[in-house]
């Protein structure tokens, strides 16, 4: 059943993912995705999670610059590797050792060669005789080497895809995800780290279901039970965790008679009652039909991540600020007070998504893809937020962000609504720039006609570093020094990159179906 959402249609992208921790981190973490057009330095995002006293970083890819701008910082990292190498990983033994052995113990020799520090260990290996090294260190498959300097033994997991399962997969990965996983482990067993990392599988809460329309209905999907037995039984046998991801949003998001309330943490909804067990709110009973899962299989003590949980803030009438803050306070709240959920009492071990909106994700599943952050894409909080930290007065914004001119492209006061070229204009700019905020029941809703245009005229501007080329809209566009936003409608002022240049180049693109599905929707709107 669907009640409390246990599908998220939308496709991501597939990952391999790998992180090495030294020692057990406690506290929340966040997701840091970084499909943006303009992303902040990775110095100074490093200093915002800091600064919000966020102790655990999930990444979705291996960029060097972001790896560098982490090491010493403290931060537990979770590395991502694309899904390009789970076929060869998943029918090689040999590529499997091959990739740990080039890559994990390359980390080490360009570690020794280019940094300086004080004592620590490697797998099995004391290096600390040979070199001076101040304190823990981590390594990444493809990333050559990450830090995570925490003063304890280690423990990590490798993290195998990233939601490989969703039914709108059409199985595409079913035969692939697990015998990577499985290659993996041995491999990094054959470098003398099988007992320090572990293996796990972040996976999408649609791998499970319930019969009954309470938790203790529930059990793995039947078209991918027995896949499901066999990976569990690994990471049970490995000592390694169920990592799943929860997204009480997209039950709001997909069913239009979900009950808003049972959403939230607020106590404000009908109780759910099994069997003495009271269920206030969807993420508890979401969870829990995960641990009746685990316990009906055999295998009830396994522990639980929460690799990704959050609510949007735009793109659509349920994603808003007000949802947003009340979702992740509530979420914050709850796992700060230590209780858990009924079947697991208890601390929670959480990544929020995400840290930072990115206006290049694919909206494929929906344009509030884009609006996933805690943090505009400036770093600026989009909403006070309690994290249980150090800073427990509210979030603290990026420092040193440095903006493009004060100057917006609009539509020209001298330019008709009536000109044919409105239409061609508007779809160009919005099909190579971010318009999700356009439309119903966005933050831009109120809009009229002429700053719909002015909107999407100005995205491409900015997006495109404001060159003079990219607001020539024939006839229909200038620049103005007024700002145009209106209300909570905001129109950017792009910030200053080291990628910055002045060539107009998109390096993400939407999906075809996705943009005409969302361009006949915009122009309706607009004209």
């Amino acid at each position: 059943m669907a009640f409390w959402g246990l599908s998220y249609g939308g496709v991501v992208p597939i990952l391999f993912m790998l992180f090495m921790v030294m020692g057990t981190v406690s506290g929340i973490g966040a997701n840091w995705g970084t499909q943006s057009t303009h992303p902040l330095p990775p110095s100074t995002v490093v200093k915002l999670l800091r600064d919000n006293g966020f102790q655990k970083v999930k990444l979705f890819d291996a960029d060097s610059s972001t790896l560098n701008a982490l090491s010493g910082s403290g931060i537990e990292v979770m590395v991502g590797i694309p899904n390009d190498m789970l076929y060869t990983l998943a029918n090689s033994v040999n590529a499997a050792e091959q990739w740990v052995q080039q890559n994990m113990f390359v980390g080490i020799k360009n570690f020794m060669c280019c940094n300086k520090a004080e004592g620590f260990l490697y797998g099995s290996y004391d290096l600390s005789r040979d070199f001076r090294l101040s304190s823990s260190i981590s390594f990444y498959p493809l990333v050559n080497f990450v830090f995570s300097f925490i003063q304890n033994p280690y423990r990590g997991y490798p993290i195998v895809g990233n939601e490989p399962f969703l039914s709108t997969y059409n199985g595409s990965f079913l035969g692939t995800t697990f015998p990577a996983l499985r290659n993996i482990q041995s491999a990094l067993a054959r470098a003398g780290l099988g007992t320090q990392v572990k293996v796990t599988i972040p996976l999408n809460a649609d791998v499970y279901q319930t019969s009954t329309g309470l938790p203790s209905g529930g059990d793995f999907r039947p078209d991918i039970h027995d896949l499901m037995m066999e990976i569990v039984q690994f990471l049970s046998d490995n000592g390694a965790p169920f990592t799943v991801n929860i997204y009480p949003f997209i039950s709001l998001y997909d069913d239009p008679n979900f009950p808003v309330d049972y959403a939230f943490f607020d106590g404000n909804s009908s109780p759910l009652n099994d069997n003495g067990r009271i269920y206030n709110n969807v993420f508890d009973a979401n969870h829990d039909t995960l641990v009746w899962t685990l316990q009906k299989n055999g295998y009830g003590n396994l522990s639980i991540i929460v690799g990704e949980i959050g609510w949007p803030t735009d793109g659509d009438r349920n994603a808003d600020v007000t949802y947003a803050q009340r979702f992740n306070q509530g979420f914050m709240t709850h796992i700060l007070s230590g209780t858990g959920t009924p079947m697991r009492p208890g601390p929670v071990d959480a990544y929020l998504f995400s840290l930072i909106d990115e206006d290049a994700k694919s909206i494929q599943p929906g344009n509030f893809e884009r609006h996933w952050g805690i943090f505009n894409y400036d770093g600026t909080p989009k909403y006070n937020l309690n994290l249980g930290t150090s800073n427990s007065g509210g979030l603290v914004a990026a420092s040193n962000v440095r903006y493009m001119a004060r100057q917006w492209c609009v539509m020209s006061p001298s330019a008709s609504l009536n000109d044919p070229g409105v239409a061609a204009s508007v779809s160009y700019a919005c099909q190579n720039a971010d318009c999700t905020s356009l439309g119903y029941g966005t933050s831009c809703a109120s809009l009229d006609a002429a700053q719909n245009i002015s909107y999407a005229f100005n995205s491409y501007y900015q997006q495109n570093n404001q060159l003079d080329s990219a607001c020539r809209f024939p006839n229909l566009s200038e620049v103005t020094t007024t700002d145009p936003s209106v209300g909570d409608c905001k129109f950017k002022i792009m910030i200053q990159t080291t990628s910055s240049s002045g060539v107009i180049s998109i390096g993400f693109s939407l999906k075809p179906a996705s943009t005409v599905i969302f361009m006949s929707m915009l122009l309706s709107t607009v004209l």
